[in-house]
């Protein structure tokens, strides 16, 4: 069974995977999850007329920072030196939509995916939590991994 997961030891309990012999490569991930709310929220959010302010600003911070924490928040997540992480907005005014992306990209051994994840999620949550006032109903959905690249495993995109 471990031969199959490998984030399982020979016993079959839960192990760090070992990244020490792998080699260094450029690696990248693409993440995006979509914020759903009213258009009228939305609108407010734009105009920046909700009582917690600039909620896109706010919302990339908190993305940024939780890339940078990951492997504080995913117990088998390896610390990775990060060269950089984007997080871009596309709102859609009609459907009352943001679509979160998030790029984070390093020089490492081992993949970004769930920095790039976390990042969308906890961005997506930001946005939330300053638009809660407005409208308790707002969903967040299609958190997903859009491609990565990178490794031996090479390129893989959705």
């Amino acid at each position: 069974m471990a031969k199959d997961f490998s984030h399982l030891d020979d016993t079959g309990g839960i192990s760090m995977v070992h990244v020490g012999s792998k080699r260094t490569t450029q690696r990248e991930a693409t993440a995006s999850a979509t914020v759903r709310m009213s258009p009228e929220t939305l609108q407010r959010l734009v105009e920046r007329a909700l009582p917690k302010g600039d909620v896109l600003t706010t919302a990339k911070i908190a993305g940024v920072l939780a890339a940078k924490q990951t492997p504080s928040l995913i117990p088998l997540a390896h610390p990775i030196g990060l060269d950089s992480v984007d997080i871009t907005f596309d709102l859609d005014a009609s459907a009352g939509t943001i679509e979160i992306h998030a790029i984070v990209r390093c020089e490492g051994k081992t993949g970004v995916e769930m920095e790039a994840m976390t990042a969308c999620a906890v961005a997506a949550l930001t946005i939330y939590d300053m638009c809660k006032s407005a409208e308790k109903g707002i969903v967040i959905d299609g958190l997903q991994l859009v491609r990565k690249s990178g490794g031996k495993s090479g390129t893989w995109e959705r």
